[in-house]
């Protein structure tokens, strides 16, 4: 556990949930937990936090149940936790996926791999030695990837911002996916350049599903816009590839 942990109740919405979103700006140096009575409720708006870039964890409280009370007292998940759940997920099985199926691309084949605006908002709070090093088109994979366990251990002994890293594992996590498809398309550059092969990452946006919530700005239908456009480019360009895209736009890394 972090030495310093915010508990905001009644946060699934109205005032709670603007503490929890402003304790977040504020760069809290903690966990923050924020707890509803309705679960539903409640982890809808963990969900559409960290779509933002806030890393934020939910527990049930009502606090006119003193057992709901007592129980929060030892069910709170820490940062680091949080951090190895999500980069497992996010980056990690983004590059097993990868290891399985890029060799079978046929020539003309396209690969988007999906990260998040969240990620370069993530990079630019990191040290400048860390910018620079995501921002290093040598970097290798086996690097990223020694870069991507460092963050984790640094989140577990809880000094993860003293050694430079955002204060978000959500975001830390769509570096390495970001960082690791414009690697894989350098790669395939170099083994493969006569194939016509394409590979990006790619931003949605903020969409209406279970992690972001009701309240985010595109539908699942517009979400799909930019991820179907970088799956289609039509053979024989050869751009964009190696990138971050946007509303089907190349993002400045």
């Amino acid at each position: 556990m972090s030495k310093k942990v915010a508990v905001v109740t009644g946060a699934n919405k109205g005032i709670g949930l603007a503490i929890v979103r402003e304790l977040c700006k504020a760069k809290f140096t903690g966990d923050v937990i924020l707890t509803a009575r309705n679960e539903k409720l409640g982890n809808e708006a963990v969900k559409m936090l960290k779509s933002e870039g806030f890393e934020v964890s939910y527990h049930h409280l009502d606090i006119c149940d003193q057992g709901s009370a007592k129980q929060l007292n030892d069910a709170t998940e820490t940062f680091g936790e949080q951090a190895e759940v999500t980069m497992r997920t996010n980056f990690w099985g983004t590059l097993w996926v990868c290891h399985a199926l890029l060799p079978l691309l046929r020539p003309n084949a396209r690969v988007v791999n999906v990260s998040s605006f969240v990620s370069k908002k993530a990079l630019d709070t990191c040290s400048p030695q860390l910018q620079a090093k995501f921002r290093d088109t040598e970097l290798s994979e086996e690097e990223l990837c020694l870069l991507m366990g460092q963050f984790v251990i640094a989140a577990q002994q809880g000094n993860h911002q003293a050694q430079g890293w955002p204060n978000t594992a959500y975001g830390t996590t769509k570096i390495g996916v970001t960082v690791l498809s414009r690697i894989q398309a350098h790669f395939l550059t170099k083994t493969r350049a006569a194939d016509g092969i394409l590979l990006n990452a790619c931003c949605p946006g903020w969409v209406r599903t279970d992690m972001a919530g009701s309240k985010a700005h595109k539908s699942p239908e517009e979400g799909a816009q930019t991820p179907t456009y970088l799956a289609l480019l039509p053979d024989g360009m050869k751009e964009p590839h190696g990138q971050l895209v946007w509303d089907k736009t190349v993002q400045e890394w």
